[in-house]
């Protein structure tokens, strides 16, 4: 283990990612089987970092994903587009019938005692129909990358996908960027491809090529497979179980620089206690904890990985990326959608204990 090596030099972008886009429906607290209309949002969980490190902190960052060319497609370009993210979209043709697709996520908000409700429709998606082959790489990181970032669902959604992220890694890591990886372990999305076993096996080869991990307690002990404590912490917001896991992660994988997640105790769907922590170069760090009066959760934790990665992409002493990070994500819980729609001096402030005071 060691610290980070960030690169010093001009770079064309700050932050590229590698991951599926998706376009959520989104009904408010109206349960599906009730609804009359939806919002539609744009989204992905690496995506979401790359939005969040180019709209609010000001990076040039970057998404490599698939594209289809019908309506949906038209309308997920003119938001990236939107959100100041450069694409590198590989093309797939729509045959007006079965796809592929841009696949959809259904997700209510639910309200109080009544928790939000999430499905999905990704059969025929063209996020997973991505290989190894599709991207040129060596084109795109001829004029710099800082930072190269992809995460465990879209290494969940193909056999391809994921030997696609470790081509992207090693090109990454033979350029010089930091890596980083959010384990995000789903069960469902891993049952058809042979389930925990093979989610360990790819994860753990995937892992052995990142600088910085994301996730938590659960995500370790089951991705990668990693032996820890039993999960018996009196409060979901007491990070003894994290830090008591992270000595086995390293062991494993003795490359890693840095691990990180959130910490969120839910009282109601819309009262959250909202917390983070960060373990870095052999060190401790535990953010301050909020009580969140929550609009949307959805993007939370991608909020957090975005403002951690700007303070470490800064300079910042890991404590004050870590702070970066809880409070994006908290602010991010306000707003509807799955991106940010926060400025720069509202985390700081938030980061430094702001308050919800009016602004005059």
């Amino acid at each position: 283990m060691s610290e980070l090596k960030i690169r010093p030099d001009q770079c064309a972008l700050d932050f590229l990612a590698l991951g599926a886009l998706v376009h959520r429906l989104d009904p408010g607290v109206v349960p599906f089987r009730k609804a009359t209309s939806v919002a539609i949002h744009i989204s992905g969980g690496e995506y979401n970092v790359a939005a969040g490190l180019a709209d609010c902190f000001g990076l040039q960052t970057g998404i490599a994903t698939a594209m289809v060319k019908y309506g949906i497609g038209e309308m997920v370009q003119e938001r990236v587009r939107a959100m100041g993210v450069r694409p590198y979209y590989k093309w797939f043709e729509h045959d007006g019938v079965r796809g592929p697709n841009i696949a959809t996520v259904y997700s209510d908000r639910g309200y109080g005692v009544r928790p939000p409700v999430v499905f999905y429709n990704r059969a025929n998606e063209a996020g997973a129909l991505l290989k190894p082959g599709d991207f040129d790489w060596a084109a795109i990181f001829k004029k710099g990358v800082r930072w190269f970032h992809s995460g465990g669902i879209f290494a969940a959604l193909s056999d391809t996908t994921s030997e696609l992220i470790i081509e992207a890694l090693e090109v990454a890591k033979a350029q010089g960027a930091v890596t980083s990886f959010d384990l995000n372990y789903r069960a469902k999305l891993w049952a058809s491809r042979g389930g925990l076993a093979t989610a360990q096996k790819v994860l753990n080869r995937i892992v052995e090529k990142v600088d910085v991990l994301i996730g938590n307690e659960e995500d370790l002990q089951l991705g990668l497979g990693i032996s820890g404590p039993e999960v018996t912490a009196k409060s979901k917001l007491d990070p003894a179980v994290f830090f008591n896991i992270i000595g086995n992660v390293t062991r494993k994988h003795r490359q890693v620089c840095a691990v990180a997640t959130t910490l969120r105790e839910v009282k109601s769907s819309n009262r959250h206690g909202w917390s983070g922590v960060l373990w870095y170069d052999g060190q401790e760090y535990v953010s301050p904890t909020a009580e969140l009066d929550v609009l949307d959760r959805i993007g939370g934790g991608d909020g957090f990985a975005a403002g951690l990665i700007y303070g470490l992409l800064a300079g910042k002493k890991p404590e004050e990326a870590l702070r970066l990070g809880w409070a994006h994500g908290a602010l991010l819980t306000t707003f509807p959608g799955d991106v940010t729609m926060a400025k720069l001096a509202e985390v700081e402030a938030f980061a430094k204990g702001g308050s919800a005071r009016v602004q005059r």
